[in-house]
C-alpha cells in the first residue's frame, strides 16, 4: 500500500483552476532558477566595463544602458520571486541611489550557493540561520574596513574621492569630466547646513549635438524651449506662475447667441477682448515682467502680453513648475489674474540663450547661493545623453550619501575580497551546520571581483587566486581588480583612489540578504486561476467575426 494518499482523495479545498507547488524541488529550486536568470541579466552590466543592454519597453521606447535600476524598471518582471529582488534593488535606489546592481547580483549568487546546500541535504531554515549570522558578521567587519573619509564636504578634491568611482562604474573614461560637473553643481547649491542637501535641486538638461566636453553647469534653471512672445529677456524681474491656461475662460454650459447685425458681432468679440486686456493690464500694473504658464497660452493672451512687454514662458512639466516656484519664491496660481506681492516671485535674469543651435530659456539668480543648478549635457545620440544623465544622478546621490556618512572603503572588489577572507575564517570557527552557510555566504561575495575581471576580459580564476594570495598577507587588505592592467590584473585600490561608499555597501548587503532569505523561506506557491474570460485564439485574428 502506498504511504502517501493520492491528491484526488483529498476534499476540495480551493476552487477549480488553482495551482499548488510545494516542497524544495517544486517551490524553492524553481524560485532560485528564476532569480538566477534575472541576476545574470544585470551581472554582465556591472562595473566600469559593464555591457549595455538594449531594452525595448511596452511602449516601444528604446533604452540602451548598463544602469541596473533602469534595466529592471523597464523589463517588467512578473515572476514573484524575481520581483522580490527587484523590490530590494528599488529600495536601495531610494535609500542610497547607487549599488542597485550589487543587490541583485549578490542576492542571485546567495541563492545559487543555497541551491548547492539544499542538494547536499540542508534544510532551508538552517541555511537562513547561517546566512543571518554571516550578514551580521559581514556588517561588523565592514565597519573596520574604512580606509578613508571625506573630511570636508565643501572641498572639490575631497568630494571627488567618492564621486569619481561611482561615475566611472557607469561612464568609464568620462568620469573626470562628469565628476567636475557634479561637484561644481553640488557646491553651487550646498546649503549652510549640509545635511539638508536636496538632490532634486540639481537638474539635467540634455541638448543633442557637439560632444560631452561641451557640457557645462548653469546656476539656475534651464528649459529646453524659447519664450512664446517677442520679449526675449528680462532683468530683476517679478514673476507670476500659473498652472491654468492663459486663455479666455470657457463656460461650463453651452449656449446659443443670436446676432442680428454686424455691429452686434463686433461688440460681442470686443467684450471678450476688453475683459482679457483688463486682466493683463492688472498683471502689468502689478510690476510683473515674466509670466510662466503650465498650460496653453492663447493667441489673444499672447497679443496683450507682447503689448505690455511681458515675457511669456511655457513650462509643461508640473515638477519643473514646482522647482521654478522654489527657485523664484513664487506661488503657483490656479486662477488667471493679478498676483498679490506674496504670490509673486523674483528672478535676477531671465534670458534666451543659444546652445548648439537650440534656443533655451535660462532663469538665473546672480547671488552666489542659487537654490538650483542645471547641468547642460551635450552628446551625439539621445540614448547616450540618457545614460550620462543616469551617471550624473548616481554622482549627485553619492554627494547626498557622503553628507550622511563620510566613510569610504577600498573599491575594485577589494572590500569584498577582505570580507570573503574574514568570513571564511569566521565560518571555520563556527560549530554545527551553520558553518556551511557562512562559508557559502563568503563565497558569494567573490561574484563582485569575478564579474569585474570577466568584464575587463581578464582570466577571472587567475585574478581571484592572486587576490586570495594578496589578502592573506596582512598588509595587503586593499588589493582589488585592475581593469586596465592585463599583465598583473591587481591594484592597491586605496593608493589608486578607487573608493566605494561604506553606507552604500552596508545597505546593499542588508537588502540583498533579506531578499534572498525571503525567497528561501518560501515552501509553497499557491496560484489562483487568472480572472477574465477565454483568451482569443492566437492563429485567427478574426475569431469573433460571424
Amino acid at each position: 500500500m502506498a504511504l502517501r494518499v493520492p491528491k484526488s482523495s483529498y476534499p476540495q479545498l480551493f476552487k477549480e483552476g488553482y495551482k499548488i507547488q510545494q516542497g524544495v524541488d517544486e517551490a524553492v529550486l524553481r524560485n532560485i532558477q528564476a532569480t538566477h536568470e534575472l541576476s545574470e541579466i544585470v551581472r554582465t552590466s556591472y562595473g566600469p566595463n559593464g555591457r549595455n543592454k538594449m531594452v525595448i519597453n511596452h511602449l516601444e521606447k528604446l533604452f540602451v544602458t548598463n544602469d541596473a535600476a533602469t534595466i529592471i524598471r523597464e523589463l517588467e518582471v512578473v515572476h514573484p520571486a524575481a520581483k522580490l529582488l527587484v523590490m530590494a534593488s528599488q529600495q536601495q535606489e531610494q535609500e542610497v541611489g547607487d549599488a542597485t546592481n550589487f543587490v541583485i547580483v549578490f542576492a542571485g549568487e546567495l541563492l545559487q550557493k543555497a541551491e548547492n546546500l539544499l542538494r547536499m541535504g540542508l534544510h532551508p531554515s538552517e541555511i537562513v540561520q547561517g546566512y543571518e549570522l554571516a550578514r551580521d558578521k559581514a556588517l561588523e567587519i565592514l565597519e573596520e574596513l574604512s580606509v578613508e573619509t571625506v573630511k570636508d564636504p565643501r572641498s572639490p578634491a575631497e568630494l571627488s574621492k567618492a564621486i569619481n568611482t561611482a561615475i566611472a562604474a557607469k561612464q568609464y573614461g568620462y568620469e573626470d569630466i562628469l565628476t567636475d560637473l557634479v561637484i561644481e553643481a553640488a557646491l553651487s547649491i550646498m546649503p549652510k547646513n549640509a545635511s539638508v542637501f536636496n538632490v532634486d535641486n540639481i537638474r539635467v538638461v540634455k541638448i543633442m549635438g557637439s560632444s560631452i566636453h561641451e557640457s557645462k553647469v548653469v546656476k539656475g534653471m534651464v528649459f529646453g524651449r524659447e519664450p512664446e512672445g517677442v520679449v526675449r529677456k528680462a532683468q530683476k524681474a517679478k514673476i507670476a506662475i500659473y498652472t491654468c491656461p492663459l486663455d479666455a475662460a470657457q463656460t461650463e454650459t453651452k449656449g446659443t447667441v443670436l446676432i442680428h447685425n454686424a455691429q452686434e458681432m463686433l461688440n460681442f468679440t470686443k467684450g471678450e477682448e476688453k475683459h482679457i486686456e483688463k486682466i493683463y493690464k492688472e498683471i502689468a500694473d502689478a510690476g510683473v515682467k515674466v509670466v510662466v504658464s503650465g498650460s496653453a497660452i492663447g493667441e489673444l493672451s499672447q497679443h496683450y502680453l507682447n503689448r505690455f512687454g511681458i515675457m511669456a514662458v511655457k513650462v509643461l512639466s508640473k515638477f519643473d513648475l514646482r522647482r521654478l516656484c522654489r527657485v523664484t519664491g513664487a506661488s503657483a496660481l490656479a486662477r488667471l489674474g493679478a498676483p498679490t506681492p506674496e504670490e509673486m516671485g523674483h528672478c535676477d535674469i531671465v534670458e534666451t540663450v543659444e546652445i548648439g543651435g537650440d534656443r533655451v530659456t535660462v532663469f538665473r539668480q546672480e547671488d552666489e547661493s542659487s537654490k538650483t543648478a542645471t547641468i547642460v549635457v551635450r552628446g551625439a545620440t539621445q540614448n547616450h545623453l540618457d545614460d550620462i544623465e543616469r551617471a550624473i544622478d548616481d554622482g549627485v546621490n553619492t554627494v547626498k550619501a557622503v553628507l550622511r556618512d563620510n566613510r569610504l572603503v577600498p573599491g575594485a572588489g577589494a572590500a569584498e575580497m577582505e570580507l570573503v577572507k574574514r568570513l571564511l575564517s569566521f565560518g571555520e570557527k563556527t560549530p554545527g551546520l551553520n558553518q556551511h552557510s557562512i562559508k557559502k555566504f563568503a563565497e558569494s561575495l567573490e561574484v563582485i571581483p569575478r564579474t569585474l575581471a570577466e568584464g575587463a576580459g581578464l582570466d577571472a580564476t587567475e585574478i581571484l587566486s592572486k587576490l586570495y594570495a594578496a589578502h592573506h598577507q596582512s598588509d595587503q587588505n586593499n588589493v582589488g581588480v585592475d581593469v586596465e592592467n592585463e599583465k598583473d590584473g591587481t591594484i592597491d585600490a586605496a593608493n589608486a583612489g578607487i573608493f566605494d561608499l561604506l553606507v552604500a555597501k552596508s545597505w546593499a548587503l542588508r537588502y540583498a540578504t533579506e531578499a534572498a532569505l525571503t525567497v528561501l523561506r518560501v515552501d509553497q506557491i499557491i496560484m489562483s486561476k487568472p480572472a477574465g474570460g477565454p483568451k482569443p485564439p492566437k492563429g485567427n485574428p478574426d475569431w469573433d467575426e460571424d
